[in-house]
């Protein structure tokens, strides 16, 4: 009998370490990160996680649920759809999971994940990697499936990243809180003006991972208070996120990457560039559609400066672009440069997932005067 108490408490330790063991980071989907590794039995009850290091490579605090897809799990009259595989875990009020990884000190990094909320209530969720944390908004649902991939970004500031992903919420109901899969990150290389281009990051080629099986983009929220952008370079100023679309799902002006504006007026996207005062200058870009079934007319407001352009644009929902350029003359040492959307759009084929023009290719140039 003790022979055996010894053999589980070794395996017991052995399981504990593996869980709570630094795991060196590379570009992609995290160790575990979705949750297709679950708890023994012995751990679960029901769908409540019983023990804080059941899931392999995370630790929970809280009320955490397994999620199966196979089980038809409901909240209230919803079933809870599991956006890939078969598992993902629904964090109940001021539950957290965490996840321990071997980064660069000083490097950018972008984190992805799926969530969906799961009640009527005000969800939020609190991610963070010390002394980095922000909140991020998952009540708006932007696609018909109610699953939507959001980006969050933070600066290494040791050698060891403890990613959490913490739900805030004080609901009546424990239970009641959203669901998360899909967990995955990448290093971000921060692009810097060039002679050809005055603003940073002008086509977007570099921002968040969009896993292979996103066909739904991947949303950068309002980042106001934040210190790092997932998209460097630029800011979110808006009260609703951008969209961040790629050439293996929609259809891009230019290059590989673009930005879907998705909520009108309230998805918005900025950056300041360093400009001479009295010199003339030149704001190019592109406006399209992205080939998700977003028709109708569609207008872009760009805004350099105190000087502004509304590019209109006839959607087939079907793909395709526009070029449109801003001429002005610098009044300060530095520009605010922004885009918006006139109006609201929904895609066609659902009505209910949330769509917009696409921009791309921006550029700033220093121009001599005609």
């Amino acid at each position: 009998m003790v022979g055996v108490t010894v053999v589980s408490l070794f395996l017991l330790l052995i399981t504990t370490a593996a869980n709570s063991a630094v795991v060196s980071f590379r570009d992609g989907i995290l160790p575990n990160g979705d949750f297709e590794l679950g708890p023994k039995p012995s751990d679960i009850k029901g769908t409540e996680v019983l023990n804080k290091m059941a899931i392999p490579n995370w630790e929970v605090t809280g009320f955490v649920e397994y999620i199966s897809s196979a089980s038809g799990h409901k909240q209230g009259d919803m079933l809870l759809v599991v956006p890939a595989g078969k598992f993902a875990v629904r964090l109940g009020n001021e539950a957290s999971i965490k996840q321990r990884l071997k980064v660069v000190k000083g490097m950018y990094y972008s984190l992805t994940f799926s969530a969906a909320r799961t009640c009527a209530q005000d969800e939020r969720l609190n991610i963070s990697v010390a002394p980095d944390s922000g909140v991020i908004p998952v009540q708006t649902v932007y696609s018909s499936s109610g699953w939507d991939l959001y980006a969050w970004a933070f600066q290494a500031e040791s050698e060891v990243a403890e990613v959490v992903i913490h739900n805030p919420g004080q609901e009546e109901d424990p239970a009641c809180g959203p669901l998360i899969d899909g967990v995955a990150m990448r290093s971000l290389y921060p692009p810097r003006p060039t002679n050809k281009n005055i603003l940073k990051n002008g086509g977007f080629e570099e921002g968040p991972l969009v896993l292979p099986g996103a066909t739904t983009g991947v949303l950068i929220p309002p980042f106001i208070e934040d210190d790092h952008s997932p998209l460097p370079g630029w800011m979110v100023e808006s009260l609703k996120a951008v969209k961040y679309v790629d050439t293996e799902h929609f259809s891009i002006p230019q290059g590989r990457r673009a930005i879907e504006l998705v909520a009108g007026k309230e998805s918005a996207i900025a950056q300041v560039a360093r400009t001479v005062i009295g010199k003339t200058y030149v704001l190019s870009f592109a406006v399209g559609d992205a080939n998700n079934a977003c028709k109708g007319s569609m207008v872009v407001e760009a805004f350099a400066g105190r000087d502004t352009l509304k590019v209109p644009y006839e959607s087939r929902g079907t793909g395709g672009f526009k070029r449109a350029s801003i001429r002005f003359v610098a009044v300060s040492t530095r520009t605010r440069v922004m885009f918006y959307s006139t109006f609201y759009a929904m895609r066609s084929d659902d009505f209910s997932s949330l769509c917009g023009p696409v921009i791309d290719d921006v550029k700033l140039l220093s121009v001599r005067k005609p």
